[in-house]
């Protein structure tokens, strides 16, 4: 048995030529494997897997580098909305939120959704006036705003254009944050959080809090957190793709992965990758596009790459 075992990411796509620059990289390193390292440690201390996704995506959500909480990216409308969504594989239990605003943590209010309540999605307003009964702290506009962020909005503002994750640009920032985790008794958990894309409008969510889409977990087979064109991961029903393959068809983690990401998204014309790991502490990260934020941690190897 190979666990404790955790992964991140912080995005598939093309990566900017300046993300070459090694003052750039190295903040994305240290920001990942911050991440990494503590959610490691938590499992490490017989901290539950649920717990440790959740702590490495707040990590994430906290740093302005990825489109995710502070980072995330300006809508239509010139504001932020946020998507996140949370699921532990011993009972399925999920939660997820999505256009929220104000929220520091996106992924812990998909976490009390969860817990607190009976459903597992929550929507909009509706899903603000359940962070007020939960007595959230709403951040300011200029907690959420970048330089970088607003002068990637202004170039398309006033448009019909909207700019994905994985799109190819000179901007840094990039893309929906995620961690999944396997802990020492055996459970597995996935979390998912973004910002969704640049200059959308019409209330567009995306894969990230959907979950089966973006992000799953069962016990029986593995936790995903998918990150890339969420449309294509939403009609391929990705995450749950990966899990069936392991169930149905007795692939290992890894084949199941693959299958999915190199053969199935990319028959629908969708580009992206995930990362999974399985109740044994088995680790897969695979992407169709130039390259991911990523890194995993168990007990025999220590990860952290942006290309």
């Amino acid at each position: 048995m190979n666990i404790p075992a955790i992964a991140v990411h912080g995005g598939s796509g093309t990566i900017p030529s300046s993300i070459q620059d090694s003052s750039i990289k190295k903040k994305y390193f240290n920001a990942l494997r911050q991440a990494l390292e503590e959610g490691y440690s938590l499992l490490n201390n017989d901290v539950p897997a649920l717990e440790a996704v959740t702590k490495t995506v707040c990590i994430l959500e906290d740093c302005e580098l990825f489109n995710a909480g502070k980072g995330s990216v300006f809508t239509a409308k010139g504001d932020h909305e946020m998507d996140a969504a949370i699921m532990e594989g011993k009972d399925l239990k999920a939660g997820a939120v999505a256009g929220i605003q104000g929220i520091k943590n996106p992924i812990l209010l998909a976490k009390d959704v969860m817990q607190e309540t009976d459903f597992v999605f929550l929507a909009g307003s509706e899903a603000m006036e359940f962070a007020n009964r939960q007595n959230y702290e709403l951040m300011p506009d200029s907690y959420f705003f970048t330089q970088l962020r607003y002068d990637q909005w202004t170039k398309i503002r006033g448009s019909e254009e909207v700019k994905l994750d994985h799109s190819a640009d000179e901007d840094p920032h990039h893309s929906t944050v995620g961690a999944v985790a396997a802990d020492n008794e055996g459970n597995v958990a996935a979390a998912t959080s973004t910002g969704g894309m640049t200059n959308k409008a019409w209330g567009r969510v995306g894969d990230s809090p959907l979950i089966g889409a973006g992000t799953y977990a069962n016990n029986k087979t593995c936790a995903i957190s998918c990150t890339g064109h969420g449309e294509y991961f939403i009609r391929g029903v990705a995450a749950y793709d990966v899990s069936c393959l392991m169930e149905y068809k007795n692939m290992s983690l890894e084949e199941a992965a693959n299958e999915v990401v190199f053969k199935r998204l990319k028959t629908l014309g969708g580009e992206g990758g995930l990362i999974a790991v399985d109740a044994y502490g088995n680790l897969s990260l695979p992407f169709n596009t130039e390259g991911m934020y990523r890194g995993m941690k168990n007990k025999h190897h220590t990860m952290t790459q942006i290309l």
